[in-house]
């Protein structure tokens, strides 16, 4: 009697179980991947309503972060400057450039710009820059190399996780308070000796339960 089916489909039921395996495993990687901060978040560049280089504000002209964003050190935010801290400069400063044209926009109706948000949390995450600042947490730790970009881009997931991480262990991400806005810093040659002393003159204790980020 003639064989109805051909001798490779003994296979199947092999290879119906390496799918069954293999197929939903490949599901949860990517959900895990392509659903995480990291491919959603991470490289997230707006354009801005007007272009705003950091690469020469921060690293030629080597303004500090603070003169714009003052109230990093006392407030929960780091603030978006005003268009008058713009114009503190650019009074002078090309004056008649036809992309700063909204700056002088804004400052003439006293409208205030709608920059975009690059590094937002979640309302129910607590954040506070203050506290980080005291800490020692360089602002390269989550922002990146901000003095080397033309437009702001977001290189952190932000991310619980990634919060949790550095809030375990956060001595290889302290420095000297002095030393938080500067993008170019290096640890000390004897880094254990910095994280001792930092310790000592600035003990930290970062929560790692739920009520430390979630009010």
């Amino acid at each position: 009697m003639a064989q109805i089916f051909p001798p490779w489909w003994n296979k199947l039921p092999l290879a119906a179980a390496l799918a069954g395996v293999l197929v939903p495993a490949l599901a949860v990687a990517g959900v895990w991947y392509f659903f995480s901060p990291w491919y959603t978040d991470v490289g997230y560049r707006p354009a801005q309503p007007v272009p705003y280089s950091h690469k020469l504000h921060v690293g030629e002209l080597g303004l500090d972060c603070r003169y714009c964003h003052a109230s990093v050190e006392i407030s929960s935010v780091a603030n978006v400057p005003p268009t008058q801290t713009c114009m503190n400069c650019h009074q002078v400063v090309k004056r008649d450039s036809e992309v700063l044209a909204p700056i002088r926009d804004s400052a003439s109706s006293g409208r205030p710009m709608r920059w975009i948000r690059v590094h937002e949390l979640p309302d129910y995450a607590y954040f506070t820059h203050r506290s980080h600042v005291a800490a020692g947490i360089g602002c390269v730790t989550c922002h990146g190399r901000v003095d080397e970009m033309v437009t702001v881009t977001q290189m952190a997931p932000l991310s619980m996780g990634w919060c949790l991480d550095c809030h375990r262990n956060p001595a290889p991400h302290r420095r000297p308070v002095s030393e938080v806005t500067n993008m170019k810093w290096t640890p000390p040659r004897h880094p254990q000796l910095r994280l001792a002393q930092l310790e000592r003159e600035r003990p930290v204790n970062p929560p790692t339960d739920c009520s430390g980020c979630h009010r």
